[in-house]
């Protein structure tokens, strides 16, 4: 008989070895506890994930898109971590394995596969609420600043002294742009009508001439091969090529002199 309750306790010593051990290995594993578990993480409602993210608790809110998906749109306050840049070490944006991980993706595949992949590394608090094509909260979409554009002003220098002219949106001002670019130029320049300063372009410019009341300031092209620098009024049929803002009469005389002077022209331009 005694050999008979041996056998049973030892039957019933391992039985209760092996489900010890099943327990605990499952316990690792897996969360079973309450309802929303999927076999680890806790799979919640959007309305609950809505909840979750209005708590100051410290949550962070993950998407595992592309980043072209995410700049399209995304939740408020989520950080990209693509699906496909999680291995098998903790990303670098989430450092603490025991904090609350929120979850999503553009319809709920993804988002699963990183829920899993992150409770495998240790993170203990992790929760999937599926896509983004479900949400009914607030999107914000990031705003590509595309490079400006540089843009140039025509200096034009006598000595030491520089004035700075806003170049006219023409095909003249885009020719003299174009052989600026090149390089600069010295012109030898002279009065004319005690209204301008004048001299001859090295080369020919397209016109775009029309009847222009001249002001202190205006950079004309007259007959496509002479550029003028106007310090009074003049009206006549020819071509703005910029334009020297705010100034007066007396402050232009003061840099271009009276008389005949060497004027040199080039760009400025903006980095």
């Amino acid at each position: 008989m005694w050999k008979y309750f041996l056998i049973v306790g030892i039957v019933v010593a391992v039985i209760i070895i092996i489900a010890v051990v099943l327990i605990k290995k499952f316990s690792k594993n897996n969360v079973i506890d309450g309802p929303g578990m999927v076999n680890s993480y806790t799979q919640i409602s959007q309305d609950e994930a809505k909840e979750m993210m209005k708590k100051e608790d410290g949550h962070v809110i993950v998407d595992v898109r592309r980043q072209n998906e995410y700049d399209e749109g995304h939740i408020p306050g989520a950080i990209l971590i693509p699906n496909e840049s999680i291995g098998d070490e903790k990303p670098k944006e989430l450092p603490d394995l025991d904090q609350t991980i929120l979850i999503y993706c553009r319809s709920g595949r993804r988002s699963k596969q990183a829920a899993q992949k992150l409770f495998d590394m240790g993170y203990t608090h992790i929760y999937e609420f599926g896509g983004i094509i479900d949400w009914t909260g607030e999107t914000v979409k990031d705003t590509v600043i595309e490079p400006a554009e540089p843009t140039c002003v025509l200096v034009i220098e006598v000595g030491e002294k520089k004035l700075y002219a806003n170049l006219e949106d023409n095909s003249s001002a885009k020719a003299l742009i174009e052989k600026l670019n090149s390089a600069a130029i010295t012109v030898d320049m002279h009065d004319y009508g005690n209204f301008e300063k004048v001299g001859s372009l090295p080369w020919t410019l397209p016109r775009n001439d029309e009847s222009i009341t001249t002001s202190p300031g205006d950079i004309i092209l007259y007959q496509g091969n002479q550029i003028t620098v106007y310090y009074d009024e003049n009206s006549w049929k020819f071509t703005r090529l910029a334009k020297i803002s705010n100034t007066t009469k007396e402050e232009l005389l003061d840099v271009l002199g009276t008389g005949s002077v060497v004027v040199s022209f080039y760009l400025e331009w903006s980095e």
